[in-house]
């Protein structure tokens, strides 16, 4: 009797599964005590974004045992992707695809006056447009997993739920749910579109970026909901392929972003063809029985509360894009000790090492993290650098101050380090100068684009004017910026700037020539060659 209950004791601590791989791509678990801590991964990566990937990678480069978990929660119409995340499938690649087809349009207008022989019936295919980007966004999901498997990295397409501190509970598509050890975990699950739950018919009626680019039929006449990049970038592109748009602001364009360009930069969406409602929320989507959404709206004045009569309109197509969530609300964190901010959702990290969160053995890199640039290459960065110093005794932290980055609008706008607005709150008024310039793009010269909104700032301090942000609104912004910025993390001077020969003939090289200050008064046009 003894020797039977000392054999059902041992039973007990031990788990017993088979040591195959089932048909979801799932490994079941080997033997293993709980006592022995010897777990199925040394490292367990929770999302299959650019981060997370970047960072399995790295770990298991350096001879580490690694999982990645990553399963795509359906949108409200159902759209899903593969592996890869955002930026991948419904983000910066095939935004980026179809803002060249747009400009590609832009072109062809000015072909003729460049002596091309241009058809005047030019129309555009949406479903080839789509059926182009999705291709290319497949070919990178199979890349992504080929990657892994080359790294010896697996994929587990599951949801991650965590049971404790080296325990999660993954969930496949179909329900089954399978546990999983590991004595380290990175969270990367980034962020997914915020619906308005308080509209009616918006989530049931409305799409987001997370469905235009996959989207069968043709957006028609579209209102887009928001001032955000993302709000702008599809406004932008649906624009110059050709469809009636609407952009619904609230309050101010792109919240963050220097108020000066952004200000331009909708300036020049509205020269563009783009239609703006200023200071209006949206009140109700309607689907009439013609399939045309009837969106109803306030008209808000100086207070956001006080509104006014409401208005109405129909669409083919209402995008919101009013902010992104992280997606940690059913991590079950709360079981493990990772401290989020309860109104947010987003992880907080400490203080020493922003992507470390409260609970030893648990990091947390990109859009997850709170007051942290949410962007592709940040999350990139932070995760190769976290392996690095989980498992190769780096020291190196992640440095998240100036970080480029580019809002692809029709006109580009790229920039670097402080908003004037933020150098002013941190420097005070007297203590930054701001060289400005607006200028004319030569390729514009000829089709007689409008350029009246293509301008760049420089904000420096005063006196020894170290360069504190740089913006530019204007042709291949990303290309000019991503230069640029290299000299701001090295902490160049505006002299340094100035003393740099330029290229000539280049939209860049008016940033080296920028001369005139804000406080002088003087006329920022540029003129001559």
């Amino acid at each position: 009797m003894a020797a039977s209950c000392k054999t059902l004791k041992f039973c007990y601590l031990l788990k017993w599964q088979k040591c195959t791989t089932n048909t979801t791509g799932l490994s079941q678990f080997r033997l293993f005590s709980k006592d022995s801590r010897q777990y199925d991964y040394d490292l367990l990566v929770i999302g299959g974004g650019s981060g997370g990937l970047a960072c399995s990678k790295e770990a298991a480069e350096l001879g580490k045992k690694v999982a990645v978990l990553d399963y795509v929660e359906p949108s409200p119409i159902g759209t899903v992707w593969g592996l890869g995340g955002t930026c991948v499938n419904v983000g910066c690649i095939p935004k980026k695809l179809m803002h060249h087809a747009s400009l590609l349009g832009d072109a062809v207008k000015d072909a003729a006056a460049y002596g091309w022989k241009v058809p005047s019936d030019k129309e555009h295919c949406w479903q080839t447009l789509v059926m182009a980007v999705q291709n290319h966004v497949r070919s990178l999901n199979w890349g992504h997993r080929v990657a892994l498997k080359d790294k010896s990295v697996e994929y587990l397409n599951a949801y991650g739920t965590f049971v404790d501190q080296h325990t999660v509970k993954a969930t496949t598509k179909n329900g089954k749910e399978t546990l999983i050890t590991s004595d380290k975990f990175v969270i990367a699950t980034g962020m997914r579109p915020h619906y308005p739950e308080e509209i009616p018919g918006a989530k049931q009626y409305s799409i987001t970026s997370d469905d235009i680019f996959s989207m069968q039929r043709p957006p028609g006449k579209t209102l887009v909901v928001g001032a955000s990049y993302v709000a702008l970038e599809c406004a932008g592109f649906l624009t110059s392929l050709g469809f009636d748009v609407t952009v619904m602001i609230r309050s101010i364009p792109l919240r963050g972003f220097d108020q000066q360009m952004a200000s331009l930069v909708l300036d020049n969406m509205k020269t563009h063809g783009t239609k703006v409602l200023h200071k209006c929320v949206p009140r109700q989507v309607e689907k009439q029985s013609s399939g045309k959404l009837m969106v109803t709206w306030a008209h808000q004045f100086e207070r956001l509360t006080t509104t006014a009569a409401e208005d109405f309109d129909y669409y083919d197509t209402v995008l919101f894009a009013i902010g992104r969530q992280p997606c940690t609300r059913s991590l079950n964190l709360e079981k493990v000790g990772v401290e989020i901010n309860e109104k947010s959702g987003f992880i907080i990290g400490a203080r020493d090492e922003s992507e470390r969160t409260s609970a030893p053995n648990i990091f947390a890199i990109g859009d997850v993290l709170m007051d942290r640039p949410e962007l592709t290459p940040v999350a990139i960065r932070a995760g190769k650098m976290l392996a690095q110093r989980l498992y190769n005794r780096s020291t190196e932290h992640m440095d998240y101050v100036n970080v480029a980055t580019t809002v692809f609008t029709p006109l580009e706008y790229g920039c670097v380090g402080l908003s004037e607005e933020a150098a002013v709150q941190k420097h005070g008024e007297d203590n930054i100068e701001v060289f400005h310039a607006f200028y004319k793009p030569l390729e514009y010269i000829i089709p007689s684009r409008p350029h009246e909104q293509c301008y760049i700032k420089m904000v420096c301090t005063r006196g020894e004017e170290k360069v504190l942000g740089l913006h530019f609104v204007g042709p291949n912004a990303g290309e000019v910026i991503q230069g640029f910025s290299v000299a701001l993390k090295c902490g160049a001077t505006r002299h340094q700037f100035s003393t740099t020969v330029g290229i000539h003939p280049t939209c860049a090289e008016e940033v080296i020539k920028m001369h005139v200050s804000k406080r002088s008064g003087l006329d920022p046009t540029v003129t001559g060659c």
